[in-house]
C-alpha cells in the first residue's frame, strides 16, 4: 500500500509539471515519432566494461569507470548524422542502473564515476536540440527479476524505477522496453503485468510512447503490447517495406555488437551508404523510424571511426522529416489474455491441427477446421464467470475469415457479442464492446476463404 501511495503522489506531481503540455492523441504521437525518421541508440552500461553483452550480474559497481565521459560528444555526433533523438540504456539485463536511483545500491552513484549518466545524457541531447528516449530492461538478473523468481517486490521495483525515470528527467518522447515476453527472457505480461506498467507510464507522462521489443512474437498487423511495432533487425526481425502500415521502429548496431568491444576502434562498420539507402530512406516511406546503435567506449566517448562514419551518413541522408502519412490504427492491446492456455473445444479439426493450438500463445501454430465441417466453431472455457470487453481473433493469414458470430455464455445461456462480416481484411480482427460477464466464449464461422484456421483466439478485460 505504501508503494502504491508513493507512486500515486509522484504521478500527480509529474502530471502537474511535465503534464502541463496538452495530451496528444495516439495517432498524432505515432505520426510525430515516424517523422523523427532517424535516431541514435546508445548501449552504454556495465557490459561496456566486459567482453560480453551479458556480463556477470554480480560484477561490482566499481567496474563501471568511464574516465572521460562526455555526453555532449554523443549529441554532436548524432546531429552530424542528421539524427533527431537519442535513446540510452538506463538499465540492461545485468541490472546496473546508470542514474541516481533510490531503489538499489547497484547504481552509478556507487561506481568510481559517481555521476548521473541519464541526467547528463538528457541535458546534452536537449541542449543540442534533440529529443530524448530511454531504454529499460524488465529482465534484471542481478536483482533476480527473471523466470520463476518474480515476487511482488520486483514489480514494486520496476514501478519505482520507471517513476524515477519519468519524473526526474523531463519530457521523455518514448520508453523502449526489452526483456519482456520474449523467448529468451521468458518473463510474461502476467508475471509483470503489462497493463499496470503501461498505465503508470501514461499517468506519469501521457505523451510518452511505450514500446516493447516484441515484434518477433506478435503479428505485424496489430499493436500487441506496444504503441509502436519494434523490430530488432539483428535478431532476424525484418520489417516489410512493401506491406507495413503500422507505425514502426527498426534498430540495428553500427558496429558488430550492441556494446563496445576492444576491436571496435579498428573494426569495419556497416557502410554509411547501406545505412541510408537500405534502411533510413526506405523505412521512412514504410512508416518506420530507424534507430542506429553507436556504442561509446570505456572512456565514455565514441571512437573516431564511428564519428567519421556518422558524418558520412549525414552527408548522404538529405531527405529528412515527414515523408509518409501514418494511418490511424486500432488502439494497442495492453491487457492480459484470459483465454491463454484455458481448456478449449471445437468442431472436427483438420488432422493434428486441433483446438489447443488456437490459444497456446503461439502465433505460428493454428487450429484448422476439417474440410468436412460446413459451419466450424471454436470455444474456450474461462473457468468461472468473469468480466471481459474485447475479443481478438488472429487469422492464419489476411482476409481468410469473412463472416462469423462471437458469443459468450452467462448463467448457462449463450448471448451474442458480435455477428457480421469481419471488421477488416487484416489478419488480426479486434472486437471491443461494453463489458459483459461470462464463463466461456465461442466463435461460429459462417463463411471463410479456404479452410477456417485460427492462430490465436484471445479474450481480454481492458481497464477503461
Amino acid at each position: 500500500m505504501r508503494m502504491r501511495s508513493i507512486i500515486a503522489v509522484l504521478a500527480l506531481l509529474s502530471a502537474c509539471t511535465i503534464g502541463k503540455a496538452q495530451t496528444k492523441s495516439m495517432h498524432q504521437l505515432q505520426q510525430e515519432f515516424v517523422d523523427l525518421r532517424f535516431g541514435m541508440f546508445i548501449h552504454f552500461n556495465m557490459p561496456t566494461f566486459h567482453d560480453a553483452d551479458w556480463p556477470d550480474p554480480q560484477a561490482p559497481a566499481s567496474d563501471f569507470n568511464p574516465k572521460r565521459l562526455d555526453c555532449n560528444q554523443w549529441a554532436e555526433a548524432a546531429k552530424s548524422a542528421g539524427m533527431t533523438y537519442g535513446c540510452l540504456t538506463t538499465k540492461h539485463h545485468s541490472g546496473f542502473c546508470i542514474w541516481d536511483t533510490k531503489t538499489t545500491d547497484y547504481n552509478v552513484m556507487n561506481s568510481p564515476l559517481k555521476r548521473d549518466v541519464v541526467r547528463e545524457y538528457v541535458d546534452a541531447f536537449r541542449k543540442a536540440g534533440l529529443k530524448t528516449m530511454l531504454y529499460y530492461s524488465i529482465l534484471d538478473i542481478h536483482h533476480e527479476l527473471r523466470p520463476h523468481k518474480i515476487v511482488p517486490k520486483h514489480i514494486d521495483m520496476v514501478k519505482q524505477q520507471l517513476t524515477e525515470l519519468l519524473t526526474n528527467y523531463g519530457e521523455i518522447t518514448a520508453l523502449i522496453i526489452d526483456g519482456w515476453d520474449a523467448p529468451w527472457s521468458r518473463i510474461s505480461y502476467t508475471d509483470i503485468p503489462f497493463e499496470d506498467i503501461y498505465r503508470l507510464v501514461k499517468a506519469l507522462q501521457p505523451n510518452c510512447l511505450v514500446m516493447d521489443l516484441n515484434a518477433a512474437k506478435y503479428p505485424r498487423e496489430a499493436l500487441f503490447y506496444t504503441d509502436i511495432k519494434s523490430y530488432e533487425q539483428g535478431a532476424g526481425q525484418k520489417i516489410s517495406t512493401s506491406e507495413n502500415e503500422l507505425p514502426a521502429l527498426a534498430c540495428l548496431p553500427l558496429q558488430e555488437n550492441w556494446f563496445w568491444k576492444p576491436k571496435f576502434p579498428t573494426d569495419k562498420m556497416k557502410p554509411a551508404k547501406e545505412m541510408v539507402n537500405d534502411n533510413i530512406a526506405p523505412y521512412g516511406l514504410a512508416h518506420c523510424n530507424f534507430i542506429l546503435n553507436v556504442a561509446p567506449n570505456r572512456d565514455g566517448l565514441m571512437d573516431d571511426n564511428a564519428l567519421k562514419e556518422l558524418k558520412e551518413i549525414g552527408k548522404l541522408y538529405t531527405k529528412r522529416g515527414h515523408v509518409a502519412d501514418v494511418k490511424a490504427a486500432e488502439a494497442p492491446i495492453i491487457s492480459r489474455n484470459i483465454a491463454k492456455a484455458q481448456p478449449s473445444t471445437s468442431s472436427y479439426s483438420d488432422d493434428y491441427n486441433i483446438m489447443d493450438f488456437a490459444n497456446d500463445d503461439n502465433f505460428k501454430t493454428c487450429w484448422t477446421s476439417s474440410p468436412t465441417v460446413q459451419t466450424p466453431w471454436y470455444a474456450v472455457e474461462l473457468g468461472h464467470e468473469q468480466p471481459f470487453n474485447m475479443v481478438v481473433i488472429t487469422d492464419r493469414d489476411n482476409d481468410r475469415l469473412q463472416n462469423y458470430v462471437i458469443e459468450y455464455r452467462a448463467n448457462g445461456t449463450w448471448h451474442k457479442a458480435f455477428e457480421g462480416n469481419a471488421p477488416s481484411a487484416s489478419r488480426v480482427k479486434i472486437h471491443r464492446f461494453d463489458t459483459v460477464w461470462g464463463d466461456a466464449v465461442r466463435l461460429t464461422v459462417n463463411s471463410s476463404k479456404r479452410l477456417t484456421s485460427i492462430a490465436e483466439f484471445g479474450v481480454f478485460n481492458e481497464k477503461r
